[in-house]
């Protein structure tokens, strides 16, 4: 019996490795195309004395640089964002960001209040497959899942990614079992390239302006969560053009903001003061900043937060100074090879560009 109790386990040993196996070769790795997929698991290497957590969308993650934060103010800072990040995500993500490291103060963008229900399972896929097993995770899971959408594909991937097999390229079996390259710096994706503003769409009228009750269940629950751990949470629209943020969202904001005591600021009010030119300080016509307007942006919030929040000193440690003179290296290594692809080709052919004719 004791013989057929180790043939049976080392059996069912190999059939796990074998599974685990496929699955890191068949998910998706995000190293060419589509790089937001792979930010959400890169905070666990700097989750450690941050004063600030950003939380929410593209509209954190590509519009400020907590590179200038540091170089300014000293401010240490990690942008937990991914793409269509919705606010019950943000919510689980800084759940489970505080089993690792407590902020000084948590930022909001409150774009994703105009969302009530899940939205996309490639979207949904980019905020949660990164994410370490956890209660969080699980629960992310549950409050995002599509109808057609399942626990056990989130949980077990290669359920879902099975199907992959004729889309695997070089970079699938070659970042199966080891690091890809780092695409953001302390959460930040950067754009060097410029695309000015040429229009501004005329907003489409709505039939209701209501944020929805789940919205504001969620923002209640990170208001909530931030009190209970004496963090401070300062809620922000980020300076993007579109999509359009309309004057009863923007009441709304400011309403719930003064109900629970909370900073508020709407940086589409100040753009002048910033000094955002929509001519060469964005790299798709106002969606979003590139690099020198989310240091533009940086710059100018950092001294708001300076001045109305109270931080902790870490720019003092000798720890934090060396890993923070790292990540500038980076930043700065980063800035100039995008600045050399986009010489070169006239797109970021390394940095999950496309040829202006493919997009």
């Amino acid at each position: 019996m004791m013989k057929r109790f180790l043939i049976n386990f080392i059996v069912v040993l190999m059939m796990v490795a074998v599974f685990w196996a496929l699955q890191r070769v068949f998910m998706p790795k995000y190293a060419s195309e589509i790089l937001e997929g792979g930010m959400i698991s890169e905070y666990y290497e700097d989750a450690h004395k941050n004063n600030i957590l950003f939380i929410g969308d593209c509209e954190v993650y590509e519009n400020i640089s907590p590179i200038t934060l540091w170089e300014k103010y000293g401010l240490t800072s990690y942008t937990r964002g991914s793409a269509q990040q919705l606010i019950w995500q943000s919510y689980y993500l800084l759940e489970e960001a505080l089993e690792y490291e407590k902020p000084d103060v948590v930022v909001f963008n409150v774009l994703s209040m105009k969302y009530d229900t899940p939205q996309s399972e490639a979207y949904n896929r980019m905020s949660i497959d990164g994410m370490k097993l956890s209660q969080s995770k699980i629960d992310n899971i549950k409050a995002s899942m599509m109808e057609e959408e399942t626990l056990i594909s989130y949980l077990f991937p290669l359920l879902r990614y099975h199907s992959r097999w004729s889309e695997l390229k070089k970079e699938d079996f070659q970042y199966a079992f080891s690091e890809k390259r780092q695409v953001t710096v302390a959460g930040y994706l950067m754009h060097v390239e410029e695309n000015a503003v040429t229009t501004i769409p005329e907003p489409k009228k709505l039939t209701d302006y209501q944020f929805g009750e789940k919205s504001y269940e969620y923002l209640d629950k990170i208001t909530k969560l931030c009190r209970e751990n004496d963090i401070e949470l300062v809620l922000i629209k980020a300076p993007s053009l579109s999509p359009y943020w309309y004057e009863e969202w923007e009441a709304q904001m400011e309403a719930y903001a003064k109900e629970n005591d909370l900073q508020y600021y709407n940086f589409l009010e100040c753009q002048e003061e910033i000094g955002i030119d929509w001519e060469t300080d964005t790299y798709d016509r106002g969606l979003h900043l590139n690099v020198k307007g989310a240091e533009k942006m940086a710059d100018y919030f950092g001294q708001i937060l300076v001045d109305n929040c109270t931080f902790t000193d870490y720019a003092s440690l000798g720890d934090v100074q060396a890993d923070w003179a790292q990540k500038v290296q980076y930043y700065e290594d980063m800035k100039a090879d995008q600045y050399r692809e986009m010489e070169e080709y006239g797109y970021l052919k390394s940095y999950g560009g496309h040829p202006p004719d493919a997009q």
